[in-house]
């Protein structure tokens, strides 16, 4: 795991999120008047004078009308490209998904159909079986589609999801990942119940480090093992032991005989969560051979089509709330080891390796934009593929995903400013996007342009990266003289980074009419290893500087009205955002999502409580309890006037509701402006729910048109 916080404050998933928000938005505002507490319209006032019509703006209802492309898979002539297409159904306000194909001359073709979620599609090594994980029977099985009679078959009933299909390389056999549950600890047992007595649920017994995970409640005794089933059917045969988790992806020998993965296998796994090594797997045997053996995590190990060498990605750990993820190579046997990228100051994402075993094809992120390079076993790397994103859909992360034909053909989920991940290929130098899946959505929207820019940092002249979103009409009323209102939206992570990318969130602000600015500060990647570890045990700190740099930037360029400038951010841009109003007047309202407010007690109560202290923060929060508390946005709540509106999911265990309890609860007792919006049984990832999406921006647009309205009226 390289990215420290993101891993532990956001989750970095593809966003869905759509109806009539006053229809469909259920969640409290605390003490608001009854005048004010009526989400019917947002943003409106920013936008009455404008020069393009509403109709022409996007609403939060288009949420359901968008769809994005995923998983990909491409054949072996690099001529079609399997995918999943993403939508929102506005019945069950659920992210479904089916499996289309694209060829290169544009013709779209569905694979599977229904209201379900169809996902993982992975060719038969000759091309002429998808196998793929479908909920098309309630929940993920196993099913594969024969491509030349169009027949499907459900080949598992399982009662736990399966995960990493991986074909045999003769095709008879499919490899996998599932979990397998353990009887539940229990330490008592109560006498004396009556026959047919109904008493209270039993107690629940817990002694593992790790006993719940957010989105999930508490994770049920068991680990994922690895199986084995026929491309024929029938029942799976269990090949892995251990109480550990065996991950993939999962890589054949060339022979079919042994299989790669990565685990953890210390007995201290719990509080070394990261250090994971390379196995192989003997088949018929069942011995295992660790092939690496470092304090780091090694993983997605591949083995080359030569049945060689093995690739993959790992750093040594530092503890450190950063690493560059590196590109390795090895023996089949282990011997050998060496780094392809030890000079390379980006983290390596994914890797796949080129048919003549030569070199490999590999994903990276570099000043908010991802790209994929060649790099040959010696010699140096080239890019192939650039403009890759768009599965982050909410907000404009640099997620992506990208697959290689034996011929060279990359295929890879496209990004643009103004549409979610699209399907493209890059074949000799030339990207050709295959799909246009937003067209009919947004062809007859006017969307926010977006441009880039850079300021240096107040604090150190350290540059920094941002983007800026303009709202329809922009250039036209700028003329005639109009002012428009900023927000500053902060990003996750805080190890993470935004881009020219889609979102959802980005748009609809824009649309409502305001400039909306987002930044990459001190901390992000994409930067190098050196900018990243800028915040390790320090964080929030001159991050708040480069913001403030990023706003005044805006301000000396474009037509921004001072008098109205807002911010928000979510996770750890949530954190940023509580700090940013602890520290500075000059933002007329604020809406704090899902943050951090408090460090020692975030530590001590967020569901992953020993990465957070180990790679974060040098010493435990008793420890260096000042420490902890001076990086806390609640020890500055005292100097808060801000209007503050709290927002978060009732069922977060990452970033857990009471801290943003603590925030409100202060400011209540300071007389400060505030409210709490709190989003039933929703998890860190709240946009698992189209509306939840909606929700957020509704609430945050509300929450500052209130304070433009109030301006207006004074």
């Amino acid at each position: 795991m390289k990215k420290g916080i993101c891993i532990a404050l956001m989750a970095i998933a593809p966003l869905a999120s759509g109806l009539a928000i006053a229809q469909t938005i259920t969640p409290t505002i605390a003490q608001t008047s009854s005048a004010d507490s009526t989400i019917a319209t947002s943003g409106k006032s920013a936008v009455e004078s404008s020069s393009v019509d509403d109709s022409k703006r996007l609403q939060l209802e288009d949420i359901f009308s968008l769809e994005y492309a995923s998983n990909l898979e491409i054949n072996a002539k690099g001529d079609e490209v399997y995918f999943v297409r993403n939508y929102m159904d506005i019945h069950t306000d659920k992210k479904l998904g089916n499996i289309w194909k694209v060829d290169s001359k544009k013709n779209l073709t569905p694979v599977t159909n229904g209201l379900h979620v169809d996902h993982s599609p992975t060719l038969s090594p000759d091309n002429k079986k998808l196998a793929y994980i479908s909920t098309a029977s309630g929940k993920p099985q196993i099913h594969i589609k024969w491509l030349d009679t169009g027949v499907t078959g459900q080949m598992s009933h399982f009662t736990h999801s399966p995960s990493n299909l991986s074909w045999s390389p003769d095709g008879r056999y499919i490899a996998f990942t599932r979990f397998v549950a353990e009887k539940p600890k229990s330490v008592v047992s109560l006498p004396g119940k009556p026959k047919g007595a109904k008493w209270a649920k039993p107690a629940i017994f817990i002694d593992d480090m790790y006993y719940r995970f957010d989105g999930a409640g508490l994770t049920p005794p068991g680990n994922r093992q690895l199986f084995l089933m026929s491309a024929d059917g029938g029942a799976a045969r269990q090949l892995s032991q251990g109480k550990f988790d065996h991950s993939g992806p999962l890589s054949w020998s060339r022979d079919g005989e042994q299989i790669i993965y990565s685990a953890n296998t210390r007995d201290d796994s719990e509080l070394e969560w990261t250090d994971s090594n390379i196995f192989s797997l003997d088949i018929d045997s069942l011995a295992v051979i660790q092939l690496t053996d470092r304090n780091g995590p090694d993983k997605q190990a591949v083995i080359s089509p030569n049945g060689k060498m093995i690739a993959y990605l790992g750093f040594d750990q530092h503890y450190k709330n950063y690493e560059n993820t590196q590109l390795y190579i090895m023996q089949l046997d282990g011997s050998n080891k060496r780094s392809l990228t030890a000079s390379f100051d980006r983290s390596v994402n994914s890797i796949k390796w080129a048919d003549n075993s030569k070199g490999l094809f590999m994903s990276y992120h570099d000043r908010g934009e991802t790209y994929v390079a060649y790099q040959p076993l010696s010699g140096k790397r080239k890019v192939v593929a650039k403009n890759l994103g768009g599965l982050a859909f909410g907000r404009p992360y640099t997620g992506s995903e990208f697959d290689v034909a034996d011929n060279g053909t990359i295929a890879f989920t496209y990004s643009a400013p103004q549409r979610p991940a699209d399907i493209a290929i890059s074949r000799k130098g030339k990207t050709t996007q295959l799909t246009s899946l937003n067209d009919n959505a947004l062809s007859h929207k006017t969307l926010a342009s977006i441009k880039e820019m850079t300021v240096k940092s107040s604090y150190d002249d350290l540059e920094v990266q941002a983007w800026v979103a303009y709202p329809p009409g922009y250039e036209a009323d700028k003329k005639s003289g109009k002012k428009f209102p900023l927000i500053l939206e902060i990003h996750g992570g805080p190890v993470t980074n935004y881009g020219p990318h889609f979102a959802a969130e980005i748009q609809l602000m824009a649309a409502s009419g305001y400039v909306v600015v987002y930044a990459n500060p001190r901390g992000s990647d994409s930067y190098g290893k050196a900018f990243s570890q800028l915040i390790y045990n320090n964080y929030p700190s001159q991050d708040f500087d480069d913001l403030m740099s990023v706003v005044d930037g805006v301000i000396a360029q474009d037509a921004i009205d001072t008098d109205n400038l807002f911010v928000t951010g979510g996770s750890g841009g949530g954190v940023l955002t509580a700090w940013i109003v602890g520290h500075t007047d000059r933002f007329k309202a604020a809406v704090v999502a899902k943050p951090v407010i408090n460090w020692y007690s975030f530590a001590l109560t967020t569901d992953i409580y020993p990465f957070v202290i180990k790679n974060w923060f040098e010493k435990m929060p008793w420890e260096d309890a000042e420490h902890y508390m001076k990086l806390s946005p609640i020890s500055y709540v005292g100097n808060v006037t801000t209007p503050t509106m709290l927002l978060t999911g009732e069922a977060d265990i990452r970033t857990p509701i009471a801290e943003s309890e603590q925030f409100y609860q202060a400011l209540k007792l300071r007389n400060i402006d505030t409210a709490m919006v709190r989003i039933p049984d929703a998890p860190h990832g709240i946009y698992k729910r189209p509306s939840n999406l909606m929700s957020k921006v509704a609430h945050i647009l509300w929450w500052f048109d209130k304070y433009q309205q109030e301006d207006r009226q004074q």
